[in-house]
Protein backbone atom coordinates (compact mmCIF):
# COMPACT_ATOMS: atom_id res chain seq x y z
CA UNK A 1 0.00 0.00 0.00
CA UNK A 2 0.78 3.41 -0.56
CA UNK A 3 2.65 4.98 2.78
CA UNK A 4 1.08 8.90 3.12
CA UNK A 5 4.12 10.30 2.08
CA UNK A 6 4.11 8.49 -1.19
CA UNK A 7 0.68 9.29 -1.74
CA UNK A 8 0.99 12.91 -1.36
CA UNK A 9 -2.99 13.32 -1.18
CA UNK A 10 -3.06 14.40 0.95
CA UNK A 11 -1.21 18.93 -4.77
CA UNK A 12 -9.74 30.35 -5.48
CA UNK A 13 -11.77 29.79 -8.52
CA UNK A 14 -15.02 28.41 -8.68
CA UNK A 15 -16.81 26.08 -11.52
CA UNK A 16 -18.60 28.60 -14.09
CA UNK A 17 -21.80 29.20 -12.93
CA UNK A 18 -22.81 27.64 -16.21
CA UNK A 19 -21.83 24.22 -15.03
CA UNK A 20 -23.38 24.92 -11.53
CA UNK A 21 -26.92 26.00 -14.00
CA UNK A 22 -26.45 22.43 -15.33
CA UNK A 23 -27.89 21.05 -11.88
CA UNK A 24 -30.33 21.38 -9.39
CA UNK A 25 -28.79 22.57 -6.15
CA UNK A 26 -29.76 20.44 -3.48
CA UNK A 27 -30.79 21.75 0.01
CA UNK A 28 -29.19 21.32 3.19
CA UNK A 29 -31.03 18.16 3.61
CA UNK A 30 -29.52 16.37 0.67
CA UNK A 31 -26.81 14.68 2.22
CA UNK A 32 -29.07 11.64 1.79
CA UNK A 33 -28.50 11.76 -2.21
CA UNK A 34 -32.19 13.77 -2.71
CA UNK A 35 -31.88 16.47 -5.60
CA UNK A 36 -30.32 14.39 -8.37
CA UNK A 37 -31.02 15.79 -11.64
CA UNK A 38 -30.37 13.17 -13.69
CA UNK A 39 -32.73 12.07 -16.37
CA UNK A 40 -34.56 8.74 -15.91
CA UNK A 41 -33.61 8.31 -19.72
CA UNK A 42 -30.44 8.21 -19.19
CA UNK A 43 -30.97 4.66 -17.39
CA UNK A 44 -29.85 1.71 -17.84
CA UNK A 45 -26.13 2.76 -18.12
CA UNK A 46 -23.50 -0.22 -18.37
CA UNK A 47 -19.96 0.50 -17.25
CA UNK A 48 -17.08 -1.21 -17.99
CA UNK A 49 -13.86 -1.62 -15.93
CA UNK A 50 -11.76 -3.88 -14.66
CA UNK A 51 -13.78 -6.64 -13.46
CA UNK A 52 -16.14 -6.80 -15.82
CA UNK A 53 -18.89 -4.39 -16.45
CA UNK A 54 -21.76 -2.97 -13.98
CA UNK A 55 -25.06 -2.08 -15.11
CA UNK A 56 -27.09 0.91 -13.25
CA UNK A 57 -30.85 -0.16 -14.39
CA UNK A 58 -32.05 3.20 -12.70
CA UNK A 59 -31.08 6.73 -11.72
CA UNK A 60 -29.47 6.50 -8.28
CA UNK A 61 -31.14 8.80 -5.69
CA UNK A 62 -28.23 7.73 -3.14
CA UNK A 63 -24.81 7.87 -4.50
CA UNK A 64 -21.97 6.32 -1.99
CA UNK A 65 -18.35 7.11 -3.08
CA UNK A 66 -14.87 5.26 -1.77
CA UNK A 67 -11.25 6.47 -2.05
CA UNK A 68 -9.86 9.44 -3.06
CA UNK A 69 -11.65 12.04 -5.13
CA UNK A 70 -14.50 10.46 -6.13
CA UNK A 71 -17.17 12.00 -4.25
CA UNK A 72 -15.65 15.27 -6.22
CA UNK A 73 -18.04 14.46 -9.31
CA UNK A 74 -21.14 14.23 -8.24
CA UNK A 75 -20.70 17.41 -5.90
CA UNK A 76 -19.18 19.22 -9.02
CA UNK A 77 -22.64 18.52 -10.65
CA UNK A 78 -24.56 19.48 -7.93
CA UNK A 79 -25.00 16.49 -6.28
CA UNK A 80 -24.49 15.43 -2.77
CA UNK A 81 -23.04 12.03 -1.91
CA UNK A 82 -24.73 9.80 0.72
CA UNK A 83 -21.40 9.08 1.76
CA UNK A 84 -17.81 9.56 1.00
CA UNK A 85 -13.94 8.83 2.14
CA UNK A 86 -13.04 10.77 5.07
CA UNK A 87 -9.92 12.65 3.69
CA UNK A 88 -6.95 11.71 5.91
CA UNK A 89 -4.20 13.69 3.75
CA UNK A 90 -4.25 17.46 3.52
CA UNK A 91 -7.14 17.93 5.64
CA UNK A 92 -5.95 21.09 7.49
CA UNK A 93 -8.72 21.45 10.23
CA UNK A 94 -9.15 17.65 11.09
CA UNK A 95 -12.71 17.44 9.96
CA UNK A 96 -12.38 14.91 7.06
CA UNK A 97 -12.95 16.83 4.34
CA UNK A 98 -10.72 18.83 2.20
CA UNK A 99 -11.17 22.46 2.05
CA UNK A 100 -12.62 22.66 -1.98
CA UNK A 101 -14.69 20.30 -0.77
CA UNK A 102 -16.08 22.25 2.20
CA UNK A 103 -16.35 25.33 -0.04
CA UNK A 104 -18.94 23.28 -2.55
CA UNK A 105 -21.11 21.83 0.18
CA UNK A 106 -21.40 25.69 1.49
CA UNK A 107 -22.01 26.44 -2.16
CA UNK A 108 -24.87 23.92 -2.21
CA UNK A 109 -26.32 24.52 1.17
CA UNK A 110 -25.64 20.76 2.15
CA UNK A 111 -24.56 18.93 5.50
CA UNK A 112 -21.37 16.94 5.55
CA UNK A 113 -21.98 13.73 4.00
CA UNK A 114 -21.50 10.22 6.25
CA UNK A 115 -17.41 9.83 6.58
CA UNK A 116 -16.13 6.78 5.62
CA UNK A 117 -13.29 6.24 8.16
CA UNK A 118 -10.71 3.85 5.72
CA UNK A 119 -7.67 3.46 7.76
CA UNK A 120 -8.05 -0.42 8.28
CA UNK A 121 -9.75 -1.06 5.06
CA UNK A 122 -13.33 -0.26 3.67
CA UNK A 123 -15.63 -0.44 6.27
CA UNK A 124 -18.40 -2.33 4.51
CA UNK A 125 -21.20 -1.76 7.47
CA UNK A 126 -20.60 2.08 7.28
CA UNK A 127 -21.24 2.09 3.57
CA UNK A 128 -24.28 -0.21 3.88
CA UNK A 129 -25.81 2.00 6.81
CA UNK A 130 -26.17 4.69 3.71
CA UNK A 131 -28.07 2.49 1.58
CA UNK A 132 -26.65 3.29 -1.44
CA UNK A 133 -27.90 2.39 -4.92
CA UNK A 134 -24.51 3.04 -6.69
CA UNK A 135 -20.84 3.09 -4.87
CA UNK A 136 -18.23 4.86 -7.35
CA UNK A 137 -15.11 4.36 -7.17
CA UNK A 138 -13.50 5.06 -10.81
CA UNK A 139 -10.04 6.23 -9.26
CA UNK A 140 -9.28 3.62 -6.43
CA UNK A 141 -7.47 0.30 -6.01
CA UNK A 142 -10.15 -1.94 -5.45
CA UNK A 143 -8.75 -5.43 -4.87
CA UNK A 144 -11.42 -8.52 -6.34
CA UNK A 145 -12.34 -9.12 -2.94
CA UNK A 146 -13.66 -5.70 -1.65
CA UNK A 147 -15.15 -5.46 -5.13
CA UNK A 148 -16.78 -8.78 -4.48
CA UNK A 149 -17.99 -7.30 -1.16
CA UNK A 150 -18.90 -4.26 -2.25
CA UNK A 151 -21.37 -5.43 -5.34
CA UNK A 152 -23.48 -7.02 -2.26
CA UNK A 153 -24.29 -4.20 -1.43
CA UNK A 154 -24.63 -1.99 -4.82
CA UNK A 155 -23.42 -2.00 -8.18
CA UNK A 156 -20.07 -0.84 -8.17
CA UNK A 157 -17.96 1.61 -10.33
CA UNK A 158 -14.58 0.20 -10.43
CA UNK A 159 -11.36 1.49 -12.18
CA UNK A 160 -10.83 1.10 -15.78
CA UNK A 161 -7.65 -0.54 -16.22
CA UNK A 162 -4.65 -0.13 -13.43
CA UNK A 163 -4.97 0.89 -9.89
CA UNK A 164 -4.46 4.74 -8.83
CA UNK A 165 -3.99 4.87 -12.43
CA UNK A 166 -7.66 6.72 -13.73
CA UNK A 167 -7.49 9.97 -15.05
CA UNK A 168 -9.31 12.67 -13.74
CA UNK A 169 -11.35 13.05 -17.36
CA UNK A 170 -12.19 9.02 -17.21
CA UNK A 171 -12.80 10.10 -13.53
CA UNK A 172 -15.12 11.99 -14.23
CA UNK A 173 -16.71 10.11 -17.16
CA UNK A 174 -17.17 7.09 -15.87
CA UNK A 175 -18.72 8.23 -12.72
CA UNK A 176 -20.79 10.87 -14.17
CA UNK A 177 -22.20 8.01 -16.49
CA UNK A 178 -22.93 5.88 -13.76
CA UNK A 179 -25.25 8.44 -12.13
CA UNK A 180 -26.76 9.85 -15.33
CA UNK A 181 -25.04 12.71 -16.29
CA UNK A 182 -22.97 12.24 -18.85
CA UNK A 183 -23.52 15.62 -21.05
CA UNK A 184 -22.97 17.65 -17.55
CA UNK A 185 -19.63 15.57 -17.01
CA UNK A 186 -18.62 15.87 -20.65
CA UNK A 187 -19.12 20.14 -19.82
CA UNK A 188 -17.46 19.94 -16.67
CA UNK A 189 -13.85 18.28 -18.44
CA UNK A 190 -14.00 21.45 -20.97
CA UNK A 191 -14.73 23.23 -18.42
CA UNK A 192 -11.08 21.81 -16.11
CA UNK A 193 -9.29 21.83 -19.49
CA UNK A 194 -10.10 26.02 -19.59
CA UNK A 195 -8.77 26.37 -16.72
CA UNK A 196 -5.48 24.64 -17.21
CA UNK A 197 -5.25 26.56 -20.18
CA UNK A 198 -5.47 30.10 -18.67
CA UNK A 199 -3.57 29.13 -15.69
CA UNK A 200 -0.62 27.83 -17.82
CA UNK A 201 -1.09 31.65 -19.46
CA UNK A 202 -0.88 33.31 -16.26
CA UNK A 203 2.27 31.27 -15.71
CA UNK A 204 3.93 31.18 -19.34
CA UNK A 205 7.07 30.12 -17.30
CA UNK A 206 6.28 27.15 -17.29
CA UNK A 207 5.37 26.58 -21.27
CA UNK A 208 7.01 23.54 -22.13
CA UNK A 209 9.51 22.57 -19.58
CA UNK A 210 9.79 19.27 -18.12
CA UNK A 211 8.29 19.12 -14.48
CA UNK A 212 9.45 15.87 -12.44
CA UNK A 213 7.26 14.74 -9.68
CA UNK A 214 9.38 12.96 -7.03
CA UNK A 215 10.37 12.35 -3.58
CA UNK A 216 13.73 11.99 -1.97
CA UNK A 217 14.14 10.81 1.64
CA UNK A 218 16.29 13.37 3.65
CA UNK A 219 17.33 10.85 5.56
CA UNK A 220 17.96 8.24 2.88
CA UNK A 221 19.56 10.47 -0.30
CA UNK A 222 21.07 7.20 -2.19
CA UNK A 223 17.89 6.35 -3.78
CA UNK A 224 15.80 8.74 -6.16
CA UNK A 225 12.33 8.27 -6.42
CA UNK A 226 9.53 9.40 -8.91
CA UNK A 227 6.36 9.53 -10.17
CA UNK A 228 5.37 7.57 -13.52
CA UNK A 229 3.10 8.94 -15.75
CA UNK A 230 0.21 6.53 -14.78
CA UNK A 231 0.27 8.51 -11.75
CA UNK A 232 -2.40 10.95 -11.45
CA UNK A 233 -0.04 13.88 -10.29
CA UNK A 234 2.58 13.68 -13.48
CA UNK A 235 -0.47 12.61 -15.87
CA UNK A 236 -1.97 15.78 -15.37
CA UNK A 237 0.76 17.83 -16.02
CA UNK A 238 1.35 15.83 -19.32
CA UNK A 239 -2.54 15.32 -20.11
CA UNK A 240 -2.59 19.64 -20.06
CA UNK A 241 0.47 19.82 -22.30
CA UNK A 242 3.45 19.78 -20.38
CA UNK A 243 6.42 17.57 -21.85
CA UNK A 244 7.53 13.98 -19.91
CA UNK A 245 11.26 14.29 -18.56
CA UNK A 246 13.09 11.41 -20.64
CA UNK A 247 13.32 9.20 -17.50
CA UNK A 248 8.80 9.09 -16.99
CA UNK A 249 8.97 8.83 -20.92
CA UNK A 250 11.29 5.90 -20.99
CA UNK A 251 8.79 4.01 -18.41
CA UNK A 252 5.52 5.35 -19.87
CA UNK A 253 4.64 1.50 -20.26
CA UNK A 254 5.13 0.74 -16.42
CA UNK A 255 2.28 -0.38 -14.09
CA UNK A 256 3.89 0.88 -11.40
CA UNK A 257 2.96 4.23 -9.99
CA UNK A 258 6.53 5.21 -8.70
CA UNK A 259 10.22 3.82 -9.23
CA UNK A 260 13.11 4.66 -8.03
CA UNK A 261 16.86 4.71 -9.05
CA UNK A 262 20.16 4.91 -7.32
CA UNK A 263 21.44 8.08 -6.88
CA UNK A 264 24.77 6.95 -8.76
CA UNK A 265 22.54 7.12 -12.05
CA UNK A 266 21.89 10.91 -11.32
CA UNK A 267 23.07 11.76 -15.10
CA UNK A 268 19.17 10.47 -15.90
CA UNK A 269 17.52 13.29 -14.39
CA UNK A 270 19.39 15.95 -16.45
CA UNK A 271 16.90 17.47 -18.55
CA UNK A 272 14.23 17.79 -15.43
CA UNK A 273 13.69 21.36 -15.18
CA UNK A 274 11.99 21.39 -11.96
CA UNK A 275 11.70 18.73 -9.06
CA UNK A 276 8.56 18.64 -7.90
CA UNK A 277 8.93 16.89 -4.29
CA UNK A 278 7.22 17.37 -0.46
CA UNK A 279 8.57 18.11 2.36
CA UNK A 280 9.99 21.85 3.29
CA UNK A 281 12.87 24.08 2.07
CA UNK A 282 15.49 22.62 4.17
CA UNK A 283 15.38 19.59 1.65
CA UNK A 284 17.01 22.42 -1.43
CA UNK A 285 20.54 22.87 0.16
CA UNK A 286 20.64 19.14 1.35
CA UNK A 287 20.18 18.06 -2.03
CA UNK A 288 22.58 20.25 -3.16
CA UNK A 289 25.37 19.57 -0.53
CA UNK A 290 25.16 15.59 -2.22
CA UNK A 291 27.94 15.33 -3.88
CA UNK A 292 25.81 12.72 -6.14
CA UNK A 293 22.33 14.68 -6.40
CA UNK A 294 24.31 17.89 -6.94
CA UNK A 295 25.45 16.66 -10.50
CA UNK A 296 21.96 17.23 -11.70
CA UNK A 297 21.14 20.46 -13.52
CA UNK A 298 18.13 21.14 -11.39
CA UNK A 299 19.10 20.44 -8.26
CA UNK A 300 22.50 22.00 -8.57
CA UNK A 301 20.71 25.42 -9.78
CA UNK A 302 17.83 25.52 -7.15
CA UNK A 303 15.19 24.39 -9.52
CA UNK A 304 13.14 22.49 -7.03
CA UNK A 305 9.49 23.21 -6.41
CA UNK A 306 8.55 22.08 -2.66
CA UNK A 307 4.54 21.99 -2.00
CA UNK A 308 4.55 21.46 2.09
CA UNK A 309 4.22 18.22 3.50
CA UNK A 310 0.21 17.07 4.44
CA UNK A 311 -1.21 20.80 3.26
CA UNK A 312 -4.00 21.48 1.00
CA UNK A 313 -1.65 22.09 -1.57
CA UNK A 314 0.40 19.79 -1.85
CA UNK A 315 -2.98 17.13 -1.68
CA UNK A 316 -4.32 19.31 -4.55
CA UNK A 317 -1.35 18.48 -6.59
CA UNK A 318 -3.00 14.82 -6.91
CA UNK A 319 -5.54 16.50 -9.07
CA UNK A 320 -9.38 16.13 -8.62
CA UNK A 321 -12.44 18.08 -10.44
CA UNK A 322 -12.74 20.29 -7.27
CA UNK A 323 -9.30 21.00 -6.09
CA UNK A 324 -8.27 21.96 -9.84
CA UNK A 325 -10.43 25.51 -10.05
CA UNK A 326 -9.86 25.22 -6.46
CA UNK A 327 -6.17 25.59 -6.16
CA UNK A 328 -4.39 25.56 -9.52
CA UNK A 329 -2.96 28.64 -9.93
CA UNK A 330 -1.40 28.56 -6.66
CA UNK A 331 0.13 25.53 -7.51
CA UNK A 332 1.80 26.61 -10.74
CA UNK A 333 2.74 29.73 -8.83
CA UNK A 334 4.85 27.07 -6.51
CA UNK A 335 6.36 25.29 -9.77
CA UNK A 336 7.29 28.79 -11.13
CA UNK A 337 9.32 29.94 -8.72
CA UNK A 338 12.27 27.89 -9.30
CA UNK A 339 12.47 28.27 -12.63
CA UNK A 340 12.16 32.39 -12.22
CA UNK A 341 14.58 32.43 -9.41
CA UNK A 342 16.62 30.58 -11.76
CA UNK A 343 16.82 33.68 -14.43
Amino acid sequence: MRTSRLIGLGSAVVLSLGLAACATAPTSDSAAGSGNPASAGAFPVTIEHVYGETTITEKPERIATIAWANHEVPLALGVVPVGMAAATWGDDDGDGVLPWVEDKLEELGAETPVLFNNDDGLDYEAIADTQPDVILASYSGLTQEEYDQLTKIAPVVAYPEVAWGTSVDDMITMNSEAIGLADEGAALIEQLHADADAAIDAHNGLKDKKLLFSYIDPTDLSQIGYYTAIDTRPGYLHGIGFPMPSIVEDNADSDQFYLTVSSEEAELFDDVDVFVTYGDESIIPLLQADPLLSKIPAIAEGRIAVLGDATPLAASANPSPLSIPWGLDDYFAVLEAPLLAAE
